[in-house]
């Protein structure tokens, strides 16, 4: 069955240096680099590049990188025949700065991102029929994304959440309609109001946001894990220890790995191992795109870890 994504495409414009600067610092860098990005396109490539049906609804911009956005999806198996083309407005641009150790700094600029409206929502409601899942993010309108979600729930599809970037006043109808919320540290503290940081706070976290309404709850630790809750269990995935090169897409391959295995039939905790395995490969290598794994690589890692491949 299709993979639904509904969600932000941009270009990703990486700057790397020795660390990231200071406000009001002037650092020189090491390298420059454009590629494809975008949360929503992430995860559709991240899908797509696992050997899942997937498409994409969104907008590009006319005015910049549009044709090459929608050329880069389509080269990694991505159908795009939902994304509308804006005459009026520039694509998403993503400022990335990325240091020696693997972590960034990101500013979203949205672009045609900001200009998702009903007929988007009309577009994913059309394609509920016959998919599995619909992946959600917040780099495009809430009242889209609530819209949607609210769509997936009276087509029976899942409803897979990753509320990045990080806000505070989600509305409280949106949490209802979620099966599977994502957030890492920074973002679920965002939702919640008070700080997370490891093992306990997550799963502190990840109990508030299903007495907020929603199915399954995993909070992203990055290195330290992964934590779930659901109504009948709270349980711990550790990372795989890789050497990190750059972090900017490990938590959409993340959910990219988790919606895979889901669609195939895979149990959550499985979910979340292969959701873990996908962010771990996207992480040393630079770029958004560009580092999402394709199954080949993908299964010899998971035959490396002694994983189950499905």
């Amino acid at each position: 069955m299709t993979v639904i994504v509904f969600g932000s495409i941009n270009i990703d414009l990486v700057a790397t240096a020795p660390r990231l600067p200071l406000p009001g610092e002037t650092l020189l860098g090491h390298h420059f680099f454009k590629a494809a990005g975008g949360k929503g396109a992430n995860q559709a490539v991240a899908l797509a590049k696992l050997g899942i049906p997937t498409q994409i609804v969104g907008r590009v911009g006319a005015q910049g990188f549009g044709t090459e956005l929608i050329n880069s999806l389509q080269a990694a198996g991505v159908q795009t025949e939902n994304v509308f083309m804006d005459e009026t407005i520039s694509s998403g641009v993503a400022i990335i700065t990325v240091d020696d150790a693997g972590e960034n700094q990101i500013i979203v600029i949205p672009g045609a991102n900001g200009r998702v409206n009903q007929e988007d929502v009309t577009r994913v409601s059309r394609l509920l029929s016959g998919s599995s899942a619909l992946l959600l993010q917040f780099e495009i309108p809430m009242f889209a994304v609530v819209a949607a979600a609210q769509a997936a729930r009276e087509a029976g599809v899942t409803v897979i959440l990753d509320p990045a970037p990080a806000q505070s006043d989600v509305p409280d109808e949106l949490y209802s309609l979620v099966d599977i919320i994502t957030p890492n540290e920074v973002e679920a503290g965002q939702l919640l109001g008070f700080p997370v940081s490891g093992q306990e706070s997550a799963k502190k976290a990840a109990a508030q946001l299903l007495k907020k309404g929603v199915k399954n709850a995993i909070v992203k630790l990055g290195a330290q894990g992964v934590v779930c809750a659901t109504s009948d269990e709270t349980f711990f995935v550790p990372a795989f220890p890789v050497q990190a090169v750059d972090t900017t897409a490990a938590g959409d391959a993340f959910n990219g790995g988790l919606a895979a295995a889901l669609s195939q039939g895979l149990s959550l905790h499985q979910a979340v191992v292969w959701g873990a395995a996908a962010g771990a490969l996207a992480a040393t290598k630079p770029g958004a795109q560009p580092s999402l794994p394709d199954r080949l690589a993908f299964d010899a890692f998971l035959k490396e870890k002694r994983v189950v491949s499905g």
